[in-house]
């Protein structure tokens, strides 16, 4: 009698330890999606304060409408092909013995994607991807500002957002895609996954919308267009910085089986502990690289911290410290390199560096991880169908990514283009995007002040007259 009674205790013990354990994964994953929501808040600063003034409330609240397109598409369809698309374009099928329990559960008329009582995870782990959604379409955002129609934008927006990088996902960010399995792609933190896609996706948008009016004089040097308040792009950069430590923890697995504790993303044993030197670290080098190799530049010296954490995401669970502090150094003086090269030999007119940073920087994390941490396993907690990390895999996964993200960019908005529905009509630009879209000022209270713009040789001048010659070629 006392030993049933016993085993009875012991098996109401452990189903309420279990019930803790998925409440208490729940709450976590909660309000990492509510500290999230401070990456787009600073994503709504950050573009706002880069533009000029007369685009500056059209550029916030295209950082609002972002939230509003992305997350009715990812939970019609975004979440489904992170469930389904594992193998490759050919959804999994639900009865598959592997695959299909997942792939049933995206589904969006699961039961699991409703209020389901017994379901403790569902809607907060994605609620997690929906904020990496809404991050991979806000990166594209900034690249475009002052020239871009609003329609067009957000079409592109779902594009990115709902369907390409949650492709990559599927594929390479998953403990079961086919390229952790077959290839060891490792990329814990998205390094590649969002940031590299997404610069690449915005790369191919860039190629089409062409350089804002003015950017570039008659022998193709580049402009500077004075943004309208640094001060508020620096602060939505570290708004951007603070929801970072929430993303990091959002990609971390919790169980209480198998391995007890923290695993990443492919069910390897990690802790938040290892990702919080990793992302401290990463932000301290960065600003240190962007800082010399920008010359003090106030806004690449903030960049350069996101380009540092970025370029060393990729392996934030395996990285020591201090590996950490030399990588990301180097990240955020490449950032600064490449954002050079985009802009004066390129010819690429991205309005906040998006291309250096994330792309750019993105594909620089998933070649560190070749270099500094192959053989390490990924995906064992995956009943032991995950390979070793290599080199091969990492350059496999590049070579994958980069037409993901820059083909159906390029393709959409050559459509659009063609359609004439990708850019605004030169006197909308010149008037500013606030003006033609809401008819006010928006600062009535503020003299309005001349633009002025930095010229290739040092000097600075006002832009009414650059623009409007430069108007008169584009019109013609």
């Amino acid at each position: 009698m006392l030993g049933a009674e016993l085993a009875q205790t012991a098996e109401e013990l452990a189903e309420q330890l279990t019930l803790d354990s998925k409440i208490l994964a729940e709450q976590f994953y909660f309000w990492t999606v509510v500290i999230m929501w401070l990456i787009h808040a600073g994503f709504m600063s950050y573009e706002a304060g880069a533009g000029r003034r007369k685009n500056m409330m059209s550029t916030a609240l295209k950082n609002i409408l972002t939230i509003a397109v992305v997350t009715p598409a990812f939970y019609f369809f975004g979440w489904w092909i992170y469930g389904c698309f594992q193998e490759g374009f050919i959804p999994s099928s639900t009865t598959d013995e592997f695959y299909g329990a997942f792939c049933s559960s995206t589904i969006p008329w699961s039961p699991n994607m409703g209020p389901n009582l017994g379901d403790n995870i569902t809607g907060v782990f994605w609620g997690a991807f929906l904020l990496f959604s809404w991050t991979t379409a806000s990166i594209m955002s900034g690249a475009l500002i002052e020239r871009t129609r609003l329609t067009a934008y957000l079409m592109l927006a779902v594009l990115l957002g709902s369907v390409v990088w949650i492709l990559d996902a599927a594929w390479g960010w998953s403990a079961g895609g086919w390229l952790t399995i077959h290839f060891g792609f490792h990329d814990s933190i998205a390094s590649g996954v969002v940031h590299g896609v997404a610069g690449a996706f915005t790369l191919g948008v860039l190629l089409n919308l062409g350089p804002r009016i003015g950017k570039y004089d008659e022998q193709g040097n580049a402009r500077t267009f004075r943004p309208f308040n640094l001060h508020l792009t620096l602060l939505g950069l570290m708004l951007i910085f603070t929801g970072f430590y929430a993303f990091y923890a959002a990609c971390l697995v919790i169980t209480s089986t198998s391995f007890p504790g923290w695993l990443n993303i492919y069910l390897s044993p990690t802790t938040l502990s290892a990702i919080t030197f990793t992302i401290t670290m990463g932000f301290a080098a960065g600003f240190t690289g962007g800082y010399f190799a920008s010359k003090g530049d106030p806004f690449w010296t903030l960049s350069g911290g996101l380009a540092g954490v970025i370029s060393v995401s990729a392996g934030a669970d395996v990285y020591h410290p201090a590996l950490v502090y030399l990588l990301a150094m180097f990240g955020g003086a490449f950032a600064v390199w490449v954002g050079g090269i985009i802009e004066k030999r390129w010819r690429v007119d991205d309005a906040v560096g998006a291309v250096a940073v994330h792309g750019a920087c993105g594909f620089l994390g998933m070649l560190y991880v070749g270099i500094f941490a192959a053989g390490y396993p990924t995906g064992v907690g995956n009943g032991g169908l995950g390979v070793d990390s290599s080199m091969l895999g990492q350059l496999v996964g590049m070579a994958t990514f980069f037409p993901l993200g820059f083909i159906p960019g390029y393709v959409a908005a050559w459509l659009l283009k063609k359609a004439n529905l990708l850019r605004v009509p030169p006197e909308v630009e010149l008037e500013g995007l606030d003006m033609a879209e809401f008819q006010m000022d928006f600062y009535p209270e503020f003299e309005r002040q001349p633009e002025v713009i930095d010229l290739p040789d040092g000097t600075t001048v006002e832009s009414a007259e650059i623009l409007l010659d430069a108007s008169r070629k584009v019109i013609r």
